[in-house]
């Protein structure tokens, strides 16, 4: 199981998430341009030292993730706001990645269209989302939980 951020433009979120990483053991991708240089004082903040433990891989572009990743055959899983899909009613795969898209802008049409599957997180009607690192922390939290426990039923 691993998260992808696609150009991520918040220095305190992606930090925040490569923390979630580290104490989770999931592995981090990083889908650039991001809109801030890893040096970033709010960025090593968030992440704080746990940035040293968590194995991150930056992709100089949406394109050449795509090529890592169909060599891989990881199947791509892209939380969004308009998502079908609830992401409770998701059989999730130990080879899955858990995408999440730029917070200002979200994801290009191309990555919708590349996603194997569109997961929402329901929110109360006329709220537009979550934080996209409380979204990544809900998601990998019942990845981890299917996949950790393959028998307990989906409700």
């Amino acid at each position: 199981m691993q998260i992808a951020l696609f150009q991520p433009d918040i220095p305190q979120n992606t930090g925040t998430l490569l923390r979630l990483c580290a104490c989770l053991g999931m592995a981090a991708h990083i889908i650039e341009p991001a809109g801030f240089p890893v040096s970033d004082r709010h960025f090593r903040r968030a992440g704080m030292d746990y940035l040293d433990h968590v194995s991150i891989t930056r992709h100089v572009s949406w394109t050449t993730f795509e090529e890592w990743r169909a060599a891989q055959g990881y199947r791509l899983l892209l939380f969004t706001t308009k998502g079908a899909t609830d992401y409770r009613d998701f059989h999730y795969q130990t080879s899955d990645i858990l995408l999440f898209g730029r917070e200002s802008a979200g994801v290009t049409d191309a990555v919708v269209e590349a996603a194997d599957a569109r997961l929402v997180i329901p929110i109360n009607a006329g709220l537009r989302s979550l934080n996209v690192a409380m979204t990544a922390a809900m998601a990998a939290g019942e990845a981890l939980r299917q996949i950790r426990n393959p028998a307990s039923p989906i409700v």
